[in-house]
């Protein structure tokens, strides 16, 4: 009987092994997670997890009770040190577990601040698992103050509830702008009034010197030679892949583990998906974080475990909420050089429309699900928006999709 393990526990590795069963796979799965909780979602811990608005059950993927239906042997709280792909094993310890066919969906790590910076000190979170954001929530009493160290979408969602907990919250961002690396500099201005709306102090330009605090943080010295009273930091300054045991297998890693378009990664019987893997997307490498690259990448690479041959190319999708701003992006951005914003209702509703050469590439819709959709159907039909039509309001957007 053909044994199929898949190396971490999260959305993308829950995904994979529920697509190999539903596709009619019935040989051995062994799914296997470091944590040591079923499988679950992680968007919702920086939103209404922390918030308190959601309980942890709502935050499981399936319940305890859909492995054991599946026949899909689930371990957590259980590490993997090593895989040796001569003998087609994994080592768990002094375990040994052979494979047919091996899938890796390791993840992502957050970047830390190094210790001589303050990043060891007790109040200092990142926030990427659920242990992580149990161990935050206790400290954003109101009253409490709140240093976010990175100002993408992770560490401004924590912001956003810290707000609306009461919490004092300050925001710094290193580059000229928060969201530089993932947005224009319309949907950064937009959100950055948003925050600031909400009594958030967001500092751009201006990163951390290091925090300081006798074992547990009480402040921070910035790099302008401000100094902050600080009694919990968030630190959200980007993600890594979880390459470490694919380099020490001998896997190729370019910016995550090295894919083709079906997932097969550069040893055979062994492939990758999720944050941790990089694919061939339209002409360039791309490695996406996100829950829709999660599933539609896992699917695909289950359904080219079991034996088919289905290219990954997706139209790549996003969300971050705050306050009651719900942001919802289709497509990529990369190389833009025009902008045309659609302001529906000022500070209220907006889109922002990204081309490149003229061709369309994706779009940043604020409280604006038909831009949404509008924008993303056309990604996927590859069409082009017309421009004077996406800048007036009281156009009908939907009327572009005949």
């Amino acid at each position: 009987m053909p044994e199929i393990i898949v190396v971490g526990a999260g959305q993308a590795g829950a995904s994979l092994t529920a697509r190999l069963r539903s596709s009619g796979y019935d040989g051995g799965i062994t799914l296997i997670g470091e944590e040591p909780v079923l499988p679950y979602q992680r968007p919702p811990l920086t939103k209404g997890y922390l918030l308190g608005d959601m309980p942890l059950e709502r935050l499981y993927l399936r319940p305890d009770s859909f492995y054991a239906e599946q026949d899909i042997v689930l371990r957590t709280g259980v590490r993997v040190t090593a895989i040796d792909p001569a003998s087609r094993t994994v080592v768990l310890g002094d375990e040994r577990l052979g494979y047919d066919q091996l899938a890796l969906t390791t993840g992502s790590r957050p970047r830390l601040l190094p210790e001589s910076a303050g990043g060891t000190l007790a109040g200092v979170h990142e926030v990427r698992s659920l242990q992580d954001v149990d161990a935050l929530a206790p400290g954003l009493d109101a009253g409490a103050r709140l240093l976010v160290v990175g100002g993408g979408y992770i560490g401004l969602e924590v912001a956003a509830v810290a707000a609306k907990k009461g919490v004092e919250v300050t925001v710094v961002e290193m580059a000229g702008r928060i969201l530089q690396r993932v947005a224009a500099p319309e949907t950064s201005d937009y959100i950055r009034e948003l925050h600031l709306a909400h009594g958030v102090d967001v500092r751009e330009s201006v990163g951390v010197e290091r925090l300081t605090g006798d074992g547990r943080i009480s402040g921070a010295v910035l790099t302008d030679g401000a100094r902050l009273d600080v009694d919990v930091a968030v630190v959200g300054v980007g993600i890594a892949p979880e390459t470490a045991l694919a380099e020490a297998a001998g896997i190729e890693v370019e910016n995550g583990v090295r894919t083709d378009a079906f997932g097969r990664t550069s040893v055979p019987g062994i492939w990758a998906a999720g944050d941790c893997a990089s694919f061939p997307y339209r002409g360039v490498r791309v490695r996406l974080e996100s829950v829709q690259n999660a599933i539609d990448q896992a699917e695909a690479v289950a359904d080219n475990m079991a034996g088919l041959a289905r290219r990954y190319d997706p139209v790549p999708w996003f969300w971050s909420d705050q306050y009651d701003a719900k942001l919802q992006i289709a497509g990529l951005n990369s190389g833009y050089d025009e902008i045309v914003s659609r302001i529906a209702e000022p500070g209220r509703r907006a889109s922002f429309w990204y081309f490149r050469r003229g061709s369309f590439q994706a779009v940043d819709a604020i409280n604006d699900p038909r831009a949404y959709m509008v924008g993303k159907r056309m990604l996927e039909t590859g069409k082009t928006p017309d421009r004077a039509v996406l800048s007036d309001p009281d156009s009908n957007l939907k009327a572009m999709l005949r």
